[in-house]
């Protein structure tokens, strides 16, 4: 049976219960989903951020997104995938990105969920910016040590 795989980018917000729902709907084989949402956060004193903007390629992102979802298909036995990441100007306390991951047992869920979100955060066609409460604009957020080192735990060997 081939699995649904939703991909979408765009700018508006999504409402992960329905975005759950449609993932699960009529399909008593599921037994768990997993569910991470990304959210913006306004950060640390002299850091803290009043916005983010986040830039895509448009046709890209699907597709490299669609890439990955199908690699997460092959690697675990998922019953369904939805991943949404928003673009344009977003505040802290607004939602970012939606992975959804659904499977009959839970293991296969959480380990596709993970490995789709470190792919997001390291190599999906993104780029943030943030303006800064101190009234910087325009800083561009940079890759972290950490979050190459979680996503080279998927490469193959």
């Amino acid at each position: 049976m081939t699995i649904p795989i939703t991909v979408r980018v765009q700018h508006d917000d999504f409402d992960v219960a329905l975005e759950t729902r449609m993932l699960i709907a009529n399909r008593p084989d599921i037994g768990a989903v997993v569910s991470f949402i990304g959210i913006c956060r306004s950060g640390d004193d002299d850091l803290a951020i009043s916005e983010m903007t986040l830039e895509h390629y448009p046709g890209m992102a699907e597709t490299e997104i669609r890439r990955h979802a199908e690699e997460a298909r092959r690697r675990w036995p998922l019953s369904g995938v939805t991943v949404i990441h928003r673009f344009g100007t977003v505040t802290p306390g607004d939602n970012i990105v939606l992975v959804l991951t659904a499977s009959s047992h839970r293991e296969a869920a959480f380990q596709a969920a993970e490995y789709l979100m470190d792919y997001l955060k390291t190599n999906a066609p993104f780029w943030k910016s943030e303006k800064r409460l101190s009234g910087t604009k325009g800083v561009w957020v940079e890759a972290h040590s950490a979050d190459d080192a979680a996503a080279s735990r998927w490469e193959h060997k």
